[in-house]
C-alpha cells in the first residue's frame, strides 16, 4: 500500500511539473508582449528584455489605439455580422437536416461537410475573382466569404443539437396549427442558445483572426484588425511597443469572449455530442 501511494504521489508530482512547463510556454510570449508594450522605445533592448520597466508607460497603447482604430471598427463590422449571419443561416440548415429530411438529404448534408476540409487557402484565387465579379471587393466581401465558408461546420453543430430534441415538441406545435417557421422561431430558436454560444464563439475567433483572406480581399479603408497590426509592424525600424500594444489590444475581444463565455463553450459542445 505504501509503495502504491508513493508511486500515485510520483505520477501526481509528474503530471504537475509537466502542465507547470506547458504553461510556462504559452505565458511566457505573453509576458513579454505585456512588458514590452510597457516600455518606452529607448528602453528596449535584448539585454533588459526580460526585465519589467522601472517606469511603466501606457506611450505604445496611445500609440496602438490611434493607429488600428479605424482597423478596430472594421474588424467588429466584419467580425458581429459574420458571425450573426452564419449562426442564423446555420441554425435553419441544421433545423432543416435533423427535423425536416427530405429525399438525398443526407447526401446533400454530407457533400456540405466536405467544405470543413477545404483549405481555404487553396480557393482565394477563385474566391477573389468570384467577388471581382460581383463588384463585392471590401468588407460586404469578405463577410460573404466568411459565411459561406463557416456554413458547414455551423450547420453541423446546429444539426447535432437539434438532433437531442424530441420530435414531440414538433408534433404538438404542429397539432396546434403552428406554421414550419412558427415551430423554428417559437420552439425551436429559443431552446438553441447553448449552440448560438458555441457557433457564435467559434466564429467570431476565426473571422477576427484571418489574415490571408482579410489583406487580399479588402483595401486600405476596409481593412480588419490583423493586416492593421501587419502594417503597424512593418518597416526596417519597427517600434516594438507600439507592436506589442497593438497585439495585445487585438487579442482583448477573443479574450474577453473565452473569459466570460468559455463554459457556455463548453456546455454547448457537450449539449450536442450524446445521443438518448
Amino acid at each position: 500500500m505504501a509503495s502504491t501511494s508513493k508511486s500515485r504521489k510520483t505520477k501526481h508530482i509528474i503530471y504537475y511539473v509537466v502542465m507547470i512547463l506547458i504553461c510556462m510556454m504559452y505565458l511566457v510570449p505573453m509576458y513579454m508582449a505585456f512588458i514590452t508594450s510597457l516600455k518606452a522605445r529607448a528602453d528596449i533592448n535584448l539585454l533588459t528584455a526580460w526585465k519589467f520597466p522601472t517606469h511603466p508607460t501606457a506611450i505604445g497603447y496611445q500609440h496602438a489605439i490611434t493607429k488600428l482604430a479605424p482597423y478596430l471598427r472594421n474588424s467588429f463590422v466584419l467580425t458581429i455580422s459574420g458571425t450573426v449571419i452564419s449562426a442564423f443561416v446555420g441554425a435553419i440548415n441544421g433545423y432543416i437536416f435533423s427535423k425536416n429530411k427530405f429525399k438525398g438529404s443526407e447526401l446533400v448534408f454530407t457533400l456540405m461537410l466536405f467544405g470543413m476540409f477545404i483549405p481555404y487557402q487553396i480557393i482565394l484565387i477563385p474566391l477573389f475573382d468570384t467577388l471581382r465579379r460581383l463588384n463585392m471587393a471590401g468588407l460586404n466581401g469578405l463577410i460573404l466569404a466568411h459565411v459561406v465558408y463557416g456554413i458547414p461546420i455551423v450547420t453541423m453543430l446546429f444539426r447535432n443539437f437539434y438532433d437531442q430534441i424530441p420530435n414531440s415538441i414538433l408534433e404538438s406545435g404542429r397539432i396546434d396549427g403552428a406554421s414550419y417557421f412558427t415551430i423554428f422561431t417559437k420552439l425551436i430558436l429559443p431552446l438553441s442558445v447553448p449552440s448560438f454560444v458555441v457557433v457564435g464563439i467559434w466564429q467570431f475567433t476565426q473571422i477576427w483572426n484571418e489574415f490571408l483572406w482579410a489583406i487580399c480581399l479588402t483595401s486600405q479603408e476596409t481593412n480588419p484588425i490583423t493586416v492593421g497590426l501587419s502594417q503597424l509592424a512593418g518597416g526596417q525600424a519597427v517600434a516594438w511597443n507600439d507592436s506589442m500594444a497593438g497585439a495585445i489590444i487585438s487579442a482583448i475581444p477573443v479574450l474577453c469572449i473565452y473569459i466570460f463565455l468559455g463554459k457556455y463553450f463548453v456546455q454547448g459542445l457537450l449539449a450536442g455530442s450524446v445521443k438518448e
